[in-house]
């Protein structure tokens, strides 16, 4: 086993690793690999942390470093990173790869003098590596409410002292969201690989409609696009054949969907009214990928976001 750092004749195959390793695990189909392709030309990446593990004369894993922010409750602004997407191949994952990879290349970010990082993941296997939830080191998620303890959001400060007793709220790179903000241009590139099948999985995050902001949980709530094949975006009701079926700003979308608050109750602990409805769904819907492209959702309220339950 051998870990170096990527070079460019090994784009092409870590593309296709990363792909492999993402699909399917955290949503259906996968971007990552798309991502990747695209942040190695971001300002935020880190190129002396963009290593490959090799077996034999295979690659079998990869993970990459950028550059992050944490917005300081007195709204200064304070130097951070996190990494990802890490990859290992299926053939290769749960026999102690995947551990291996993180820890070297976290060693190597601490003697370039990289202090704190957070990321979003599974803490059952990121707690070995260091990590622990970001709330207890008071570092807020953006699409979070404050006082939320997030299972997924993780730190860990790499040298002593770094973070202080300071409070604030991350903001993942915008470079992270490529996928979401060029479609087109991530459809073009996904079909440069072969066909796979996307489906709906145990383990999987939670995929809402990116207009209405409803559960998709099976094929059968999703929209079509015009060749009539599936759309994981957006539901039935919000999207046919390539087409939303709604000609509306998301405020009429919002109050469209405020009429469905007693639905919402039902799956609720505590009731909340319509007017606590529509404030929730005026933080949350900006992030929706329909909304986010003609919305500036870098502001105060959005980056404090209350997912809401639909």
């Amino acid at each position: 086993m051998n870990i170096r750092l990527e070079q460019p004749q090994d784009f092409s195959e870590v593309e296709n690793l990363t792909r492999e390793a993402f699909w399917n695990v955290y949503r259906p189909g996968c971007t990552e690999h798309y991502v990747l392709n695209q942040y190695r030309t971001n300002p935020d990446f880190i190129p002396e942390l963009d290593f490959v593990m090799e077996e034999g004369d295979k690659i079998i894993g990869h993970v990459i470093f950028s550059k992050a922010e944490i917005i300081l409750d007195d709204g200064t602004v304070f130097p951070s990173w996190t990494f990802g997407p890490i990859s290992i191949h299926p053939d290769y994952k749960r026999k102690g790869y995947g551990l291996k990879l993180l820890q070297y290349a976290l060693e190597a970010a601490k003697e370039m003098g990289i202090g704190l990082l957070q990321m979003e993941g599974n803490i059952e296997f990121y707690k070995h590596a260091g990590f622990d939830l970001a709330s207890k080191m008071k570092i807020h998620y953006h699409a979070e409410s404050r006082e939320s303890e997030v299972p997924y959001f993780l730190a860990q400060e790499l040298i002593s002292g770094y973070w202080g007793n300071r409070e604030g709220t991350y903001c993942p790179p915008k470079g992270y969201f490529v996928a979401d903000e060029n479609p087109e241009a991530f459809e073009a590139y996904e079909a440069t690989f072969p066909q796979k099948e996307k489906v709906f999985q145990e383990g999987q995050l939670p995929q809402f409609c990116q207009s209405c902001g409803m559960p998709l949980t099976c094929i059968e709530d999703c929209g079509t696009n015009a060749d009539g094949s599936t759309n994981f975006d957006y539901c039935q009701y919000c999207y046919k054949d390539g087409k939303f079926l709604q000609d509306c700003t998301m405020d009429e979308m919002i109050e469209h969907c405020a009429q469905f608050v007693g639905e919402v109750n039902k799956g609720l602990p505590q009731p909340i009214t319509k007017e606590e409805y529509i404030g929730q769904m005026k933080m949350y819907f900006p992030h929706l990928k329909r909304w986010r492209q003609t919305l500036d959702v870098n502001n105060d309220e959005a980056m404090n976001a209350i997912p809401v339950v639909l």
